[in-house]
């Protein structure tokens, strides 16, 4: 099986150890792109600096540079993570703002018809961010926000952080083993 070429991007949202465990486990080409917002909450979340995630990934971008190749449809690629999602990240994309890189690849994938999964982590939530997520689910996105199950009887925020990870890899269709699937005999 030949490997999948995956655009990670990260935000300034609460929820960076969701990040780190993909870019932890996953054996895909990751190219990863960094909001300068994360570098605070990364290092408040994950005792790590920006600088620990971009040596797991595959490629690194700033975020600044919106002609980097990831931001062209000529770039194929097969899903756009966008993990944790920022409300302002979200409604900039619903709204086709493109500024950053992160936005610009967004649009891309939107316009490409590109998988593009937005995980926001946000409680609660406004009229406007469901309307945003709203959008983005017409437009093709699909919205999963980090939301753990509670039938895998998680013992631990590991357990959490796993079972809302492998789902975003079942998304992208990376094979993984975080997920206790439902009504899975129970693992060791």
């Amino acid at each position: 099986m030949s490997n999948k070429r995956i655009v990670l991007a990260v935000t300034g949202a609460s929820g960076s150890i969701l990040a780190q465990r993909f870019l932890e486990t996953s054996r895909e080409e990751i190219h990863l792109v960094i909001s300068s917002n994360s570098d605070q909450v990364i290092e408040y979340e994950t005792g790590h600096n920006s600088e620990h995630f971009k040596k797991m990934a595959s490629y690194v971008y700033d975020d600044r540079d919106v002609a980097a190749k990831i931001s062209s449809g000529s770039f194929i690629f097969d899903a756009m993570v966008v993990m944790p999602c920022s409300m302002n990240t979200l409604a900039k994309i619903a709204a086709g703002i493109s500024d950053s890189l992160i936005t610009r690849a967004a649009a891309v994938s939107l316009k490409e018809r590109r998988r593009l999964i937005i995980v926001p982590r946000e409680m609660p939530l406004s009229l406007i961010a469901l309307e945003n997520m709203e959008r983005l689910t017409r437009a093709g996105a699909i919205v999963a926000p980090a939301m753990p199950a509670f039938y895998t009887r998680p013992k631990s925020v590991d357990d959490m952080v796993n079972f809302v990870v492998g789902r975003i890899m079942d998304l992208c269709g990376i094979d993984n083993e975080l997920v206790k699937r439902w009504k899975e005999e129970e693992r060791d």
